[in-house]
């Protein structure tokens, strides 16, 4: 058995083979990370529509009268606060306030369901399983991420693309809600989640359809023209470009909420929850380094793990980085010293061992459009 024979494979594996894409392991999976060229795929989200396969997500629905305190217990942001269609982007944090995942939470009439990271999922679980039975909750958790398919439909057009496939109305469905709907003509009959949340910047929807259909939707879907396959290299791309995190670069446990800039999502006076002692702490105390953009001239593409530096001293190491499609020209996140954060600052990047000019900038580098209330 080779390495690959061992990676999970989604329920659309074969079909992005059957369309010719480079496959790659990630996070334990096999997935797709271009079909016609990351630079293509990235320009074709933002101006039309792209068609993401997300099923390496991890998907966990929550049940029983104990949901809603099993999920206040464990993360940082209120659910409480949540009304039913309503998501939620919020932390998993450890006991020293470092991040161990980040996630979407969405409350509906009689269930919860979470939206976790691939890489994070096991770990997750038993995040989860470890505060229900200290609390002693009675809350069912069931993992749902083999016997489900989750797509995205991103950018301008990802409306029009979807809309003649539901039966539901999408106009009134606003960024972070969502709602549980149907498919028309892609064959069963189980009720699919829709909701208007996405990874990109742009307006869109994730679909949360069950595994046996995800083929059948997936093919509509690109049955239009203006609708192509996007893989993972400009799924990357499109979320540096909107200043969004990704687990293992901008967040890790080594990392509080603080730093990342993501103390909006951190509800201190909610009650206990893991790791409020040490961030209420951290709080305190202004961080000694923060998470910034960085811009640059034309030239090399600064890649993680690259020092930053002012005057030779290094101050700071590059989070990811990549070229911008959009702004053409590279860009990148970073965490340095606090006093070299403010935008404007110029600094220096370490590429290939020598020193690349760099300005800081705020987030995100290209202005998010999804349809907000």
């Amino acid at each position: 058995m080779t390495a690959t024979d061992r990676l999970l494979r989604t329920p659309l594996c074969g079909v992005h083979e059957a369309l010719g894409a480079r496959m790659v392991p990630f996070s334990g999976w096999l997935m797709p990370i271009q079909y016609q060229g990351v630079v293509a795929e990235h320009r074709h989200t933002r101006e039309s529509a792209g068609l993401f396969d997300l099923s390496h997500m991890g998907r966990l629905h929550l049940s029983g009268p104990g949901a809603e305190a099993l999920i206040q217990r464990v993360t940082t942001n209120d659910a409480s606060r949540l009304s039913a269609g309503a998501a939620q982007y919020t932390l998993i944090c450890n006991e020293q306030g470092g991040v161990v995942e980040d996630l979407l939470v969405y409350r509906f009439a009689d269930h919860w369901r979470l939206i976790v990271n691939a890489s994070n999922r096991e770990q997750v679980l038993e995040v989860l399983e470890a505060a229900r039975r200290e609390q002693q909750l009675d809350v069912s958790v069931r993992d749902d991420t083999f016997d489900l398919a989750l797509l995205g439909v991103q950018g301008p057009l990802a409306e029009a693309a979807l809309q003649p496939l539901v039966a539901d109305e999408l106009s009134s469905l606003t960024y972070y809600h969502a709602h549980e709907g149907t498919l028309r003509d892609i064959g069963g009959s189980e009720r699919v989640l829709l909701s208007r949340t996405g990874y990109t910047g742009e307006d869109g929807f994730e679909v949360v359809v069950p595994s046996d259909q995800a083929e059948a939707l997936w093919n509509r879907l690109l049955a239009d023209d203006w609708v192509h396959p996007i893989g993972l290299g400009a799924r990357d791309t499109l979320r540096l470009e909107a200043g969004m995190a990704l687990y293992g670069h901008e967040l890790t446990e080594e990392i509080n909420p603080y730093e990342a800039r993501l103390g909006r999502v951190v509800k201190l006076d909610k009650g206990p929850f893991l790791g409020r002692e040490a961030l209420t702490n951290l709080r305190a105390t202004p961080p000694a380094r923060l998470l910034v953009g960085l811009e640059f001239g034309a030239g090399a593409v600064p890649r993680a793990g690259y020092p930053v530096a002012v005057s030779g001293q290094t101050i700071g190491e590059i989070a990811s980085g990549t070229f911008s499609p959009t702004l053409q020209h590279p860009i990148a996140t970073a965490y340095v010293r606090a006093e070299h954060a403010e935008p404007g600052t110029q600094l220096d990047v370490m590429i290939r061992d020598k020193p690349v000019s760099a300005r800081v900038v705020s987030l995100p580098f290209v202005p998010h459009r999804a349809k907000r209330a």
